[in-house]
């Protein structure tokens, strides 16, 4: 049979009442008196019934956390930084991928409240904004992530989306490109609007006038990209350069580029604004403005502890985690063109 709270106290020498004291770190109760209360229950294999303790203090020691997928690099780091900051701070996470659903978002974040979770990180849809303040009025801790949301009171922490596609197009302009193509998220979600505005400015600060028949804007997945990329590539005057501001559109890019027998970076320069583990493994390696994932996510955790201990009011201020230039083997100088002397 499974030890209880009055089995731990009894073994202990303590009464029930102590005993819960002791296990949920209670200051009241003696540094000796806990370290017994504690041996008892390690002894005893005692495991707390969350539930139970969840109904009594209002707490569970469970945090959520909403993310889009669980394939992209950037949502993987973000789970397993924020599953690894809560394990040392003594919190259980249940994560929940909606793939961008807000309505699936939206059952989460009533499951958050239903069962008295102490917070929840959502990098998730950009909407559900009076479910985040719900969550704040009922004194749970919530930052978000990802997208902006709009009418959010929550924190948030996000990439510097519009610092990285500029980053990008600078450094393909500092390599002597002019002629540079984009394939962008839709214009309606935080990170497409922000990139596109990134590249606009770099363009236009460096005398090249934006040319609408080189960008291509679309949903987050492989299709769009494959269709983006063989557009660009057959247009009557190609591009010399290719910024890949949409991840999941990256994916059949590369399809295209290895199918076309394109040589990249000799007939095509290429990069991305989000880091992917599998870049480092194409041939030849790929360019990209590193998003710092696990930077995001460890704000992120900064923000919600500070939160959780009562440290911080929640106030709608956003950060912006700033990006960093990864220069690999798929940027170059256009064929015939020379780097201007800032390039490298």
């Amino acid at each position: 049979m499974s030890a209880t709270l009055s089995s731990v106290a009894a073994h202990a020498g303590v009464s029930t009442s102590t005993a819960s004291r002791a296990l949920s770190g209670h200051p009241a109760v003696l540094p000796t008196t806990r370290q017994r209360v504690l041996a008892a229950a390690e002894e005893l294999h005692y495991q707390p019934n969350r539930m139970a303790s969840a109904l009594r203090t209002n707490r569970s020691g469970l945090l959520g956390l909403v993310v889009n997928n669980l394939r992209t690099a950037t949502f993987h780091v973000i789970a397993e930084t924020l599953q690894a900051w809560a394990g040392e701070h003594g919190y259980q996470v249940l994560v929940c991928t909606t793939g961008g659903d807000p309505e699936r978002e939206a059952t989460f974040l009533q499951t958050v409240h239903t069962h008295s979770f102490d917070g929840v990180v959502v990098a998730g849809s950009g909407a559900n904004a009076d479910l985040v303040n719900g969550l704040l009025d009922d004194g749970r801790a919530v930052v978000t992530m990802n997208r902006e949301v709009p009418g959010s009171r929550a924190p948030s922490v996000m990439a510097g989306y519009e610092a990285a596609s500029r980053l990008a197009a600078e450094h393909l302009l500092s390599l002597g490109h002019t002629r540079i193509a984009a394939i962008e998220g839709p214009a309606d979600v935080t990170s497409g609007r922000a990139h596109h505005a990134g590249l606009t400015a770099a363009l236009r600060a460096a005398g090249v006038e934006p040319d609408p028949a080189l960008v291509r804007r679309g949903p987050f997945d492989w299709l769009f990209g494959r269709q983006a990329a063989e557009s660009l590539l057959h247009l009557p005057e190609p591009p010399s350069a290719l910024l890949v501001s949409n991840l999941e559109a990256s994916f059949g890019v590369l399809t295209v580029l290895a199918d076309s027998g394109l040589r990249v970076p000799e007939e095509l320069s290429l990069i991305c604004t989000e880091e992917e583990p599998f870049f480092t493994l194409w041939s030849p390696q790929i360019s990209t403005v590193d998003n710092r994932a696990a930077e995001q996510a460890h704000r992120a955790a900064e923000l919600l502890l500070g939160q959780l201990t009562g440290a911080d009011e929640p106030v709608p201020r956003a950060e912006l985690v700033a990006p960093r230039l990864a220069r690999r083997g798929s940027t170059a100088a256009p064929p015939g063109r020379l780097p201007h002397a800032a390039a490298g």
